[in-house]
């Protein structure tokens, strides 16, 4: 019972979240504001728009592709297509009910292409902690352009970095004592938790036997260059976004990478955050939210559309499975 109310909490709790923001965000503006901000929006470049969304399904394809790269020491080689969809699915179902997707992700590779579900699991895992890694260079590189601003600002938003670092080391270090303990035990409920551990550990390691090292290395720079892209490409949208620099676009992003894990799909906060670090730069409320806005609902929309089809095309490719 306790723990049906937990799911159901951790799944309320940051849409409940998102739908406060999104009303709070509505009644800090005026009326005038408001009007200016659906104007931007739908007065944006439709062309900016699908060339960032583009970019997003170019950075999907290459998650998939380098999902593979991960697989092939476990023996494994999934169909690439079956690789795409469940990605797809995984982000779409991130936007209701938050980390979900890790866990479809890996019981759908054990249901159409026969991988256990902890091996699977656990070259996600690598792959999280590898996106940790790509986020904490991108934030070294933001602050190495935009020192006194970006430290600044994330002071201001209640983020600590050497405390998430620091929290960051103390639950490796826990990880490791746990796994030493669950060794040495002779319980048999341990020894199965044992047995899935070992799995995910493979999986995990995976990693350190991969063949093809420099395609994964170039494939994760890919991914990331263009989660940047997609993001770069909309200051075209509005008009005092354009003479944007990069190094200040990079505060942004940043800002909206942390508000993406705050709600749902970052649902209410990524606007908010993102106006609040293009306000740094004097890009004024309307056009910040304006840019937020479009941003936020363009590739929303896209893993919508994409992660539904994918829900249905992927039984549909795999009728025999």
């Amino acid at each position: 019972m306790l723990g049906s109310t937990k799911k159901i909490l951790k799944t309320i709790i940051p849409i409940g979240l998102g739908l406060f923001l999104v009303w709070y965000s509505y009644n800090a503006t005026t009326s005038e504001d408001r009007k200016l901000i659906v104007e931007n929006i739908t007065n944006a470049n439709p062309f900016w728009v699908g060339i960032s969304v583009l970019i997003g399904i170019l950075s999907h394809v290459s998650r998939a592709v380098r999902w593979n790269y991960l697989l092939q020491p476990l023996g494994y080689k999934p169909r690439l297509s079956n690789n795409l969809l469940i990605v797809l699915i995984s982000y779409f179902a991130n936007l209701g009910i938050p980390r979900s997707g890790e866990f479809l992700r890996a019981t759908a590779l054990t249901t159409y292409e026969d991988v256990p579900f902890e091996k699977g699991f656990g070259t996600i895992v690598t792959e999280r902690v590898i996106d940790l890694i790509m986020l904490l260079l991108i934030i070294a590189l933001a602050l190495l352009l935009q020192t006194d601003i970006l430290l600044d600002f994330l002071n201001k938003n209640g983020v600590n970095l050497a405390g998430s670092v620091a929290i960051l080391v103390i639950g490796i270090i826990g990880l490791i004592i746990l796994i030493r303990l669950i060794k040495k035990s002779k319980s048999s409920f341990v020894l199965k938790i044992k047995n899935f551990l070992s799995g995910l550990l493979e999986g995990v390691s995976s990693i350190l036997k991969m063949e093809k090292k420099w395609s994964f290395v170039l494939h994760t720079f890919l991914i990331w260059s263009c989660y940047i892209a997609m993001f770069w490409v909309i200051k075209y949208t509005v008009a005092e976004t354009v003479d944007l620099t990069f190094s200040q676009l990079l505060v942004a992003f940043i800002a909206g990478a942390f508000a993406m894990s705050t709600t749902n799909g970052g649902i209410g906060a990524y606007p908010i955050v993102v106006t609040a670090a293009l306000a740094i730069f004097g890009v004024s409320e309307v056009s910040g939210k304006a840019f937020g806005w479009i941003m936020w609902i363009s590739q929303t929309l896209m893993v919508v559309v994409f992660g539904a089809i994918s829900f249905v095309l992927l039984p549909l490719l795999n009728r025999n499975r």
